[in-house]
């Protein structure tokens, strides 16, 4: 049974006046956005606002999948103890909407909780994103919505805020100067993708197919939007060129090929699914899976070996663009190593990590050489 996070929040700039809400639904195991909702309401109370929030984020994870269980996140504390059953509902704009929520989802499938506002940013930014849309006579647009990244850096700035505070003066990245952020983006699907067959740096080198290049537009005008992409470095394999091409012209900018960027090479294994090489190659598949520096059958590249590349080629990207935003155009091995590395976890913990196609995640490098995961597995682009 999946289980979902809904954080959800509603506000009113005068209570009443113009209101809005915004509901984002999370996958409660990896924590990636999953679905974002938001809506400009014209005037009404800060609390029916919250309500309508938490409707429409129970509404959006029934959408997902009706048989989950849902963890319902919010700020307002009123909302959470009438929705838990502690407090009676007595107003009667809020008592039809507490009703609708409680027939969404069988009552025991799920439960509040109530948070810091610090702790729900990103519901509070797309509400606050409706209300600024409403007040320019327009509808909130996901497309546009910036709500997601920013409350990551939001949540980043008060990591670092926290390390300060415990470290003392002196530590936090703060005092560093910027970062050097890589803005990590796998590349668009290719025939392969869709079968999950094993695509490295030494089998046919694909290239984009349509659904490929569809998702490589759509992640070159969601960057075009956010207006901070700085430069742009690609893998040299056609699927990655290609997809940083058509980005670059989103962007107008040039592309820079770096092989250090380029997939792990996956020996005999190139182009075959993964049951069909546990089938053949059983034994060499279940030392590979035991130990990161075993390679593949046929001599291709072991983790270990993508590792010390991924960390080479790190090294070289934060000093050439230190204090800037770049984007870097990869695959699934580099990309989820760059992120491992940032965290410091074993290798294993590749084969934990999920990404997908035209996928964005992002690191920020600081002189001190601590590292900030900002971002992992953002495909709302895409929607």
């Amino acid at each position: 049974m999946r289980e979902f996070i809904v954080e959800a929040d509603g506000g009113s700039r005068g209570n009443p006046g113009p209101a809005g809400y915004g509901s984002v639904v999370l996958d409660a195991t990896t924590g990636q956005t999953l679905a974002e909702a938001a809506e400009y309401l014209g005037v009404a109370t800060n609390n029916v606002a919250e309500y309508r929030g938490l409707l429409a984020g129970l509404r959006a994870a029934h959408e997902l999948d009706p048989t989950a269980v849902v963890h319902v996140r919010m700020d307002s504390k009123l909302v959470v103890e009438q929705m838990s059953g502690r407090w009676k509902i007595k107003h009667p704009d809020m008592k039809p909407l507490a009703m609708e929520a409680a027939r969404v989802f069988p009552p025991e499938r799920v439960t509040y909780e109530w948070i810091p506002r610090e702790q729900n940013k990103h519901a509070d930014r797309l509400a606050n994103e409706a209300m600024d849309a409403g007040r320019r006579g327009e509808q909130w647009s996901a497309a546009q919505s910036t709500a997601e990244l920013e409350a990551a850096a939001a949540k980043a700035e008060a990591d670092v805020r926290a390390a300060k505070a415990v470290s003392g003066p002196g530590w936090a990245p703060a005092d560093l100067g910027a970062p050097a952020t890589f803005v990590l983006l796998r590349h668009g699907e290719t025939p392969l993708t869709p079968q999950k067959r094993f695509s490295g740096s030494g089998g046919t080198n694909p290239s984009l197919s349509e659904v490929g290049r569809d998702q490589a537009e759509r992640a070159g005008a969601a960057l075009a939007r956010r207006g901070t992409i700085q430069a742009i470095v690609a893998s040299p394999l056609a699927r990655t060129r290609e997809t940083a091409g058509i980005v670059a012209r989103h962007l107008g900018l040039e592309v820079t090929i770096e092989e250090g960027l380029r997939e792990t090479d996956f020996g005999a294994w190139e182009g075959l699914t993964f049951g069909e090489v546990r089938e053949r190659y059983p034994d060499d598949m279940n030392r590979w899976l035991a130990d990161p520096t075993v390679e593949p059958t046929g001599g291709g590249e072991s983790f270990a070996a993508t590792g010390t590349r991924i960390e080479a080629t790190r090294e070289k990207l934060v000093a050439a663009y230190a204090g800037r935003t770049v984007l870097l155009v990869s695959h699934v091995t580099p990309i989820k190593t760059f992120v491992q590395l940032a965290l410091g976890a074993p290798p294993e913990a590749l084969f934990r990590m999920e990404l997908s196609a035209a996928a964005l995640s992002a690191v920020a490098y600081y002189a001190d050489g601590n590292a900030s995961v900002r971002l992992f597995n953002d495909t709302s682009h895409l929607r």
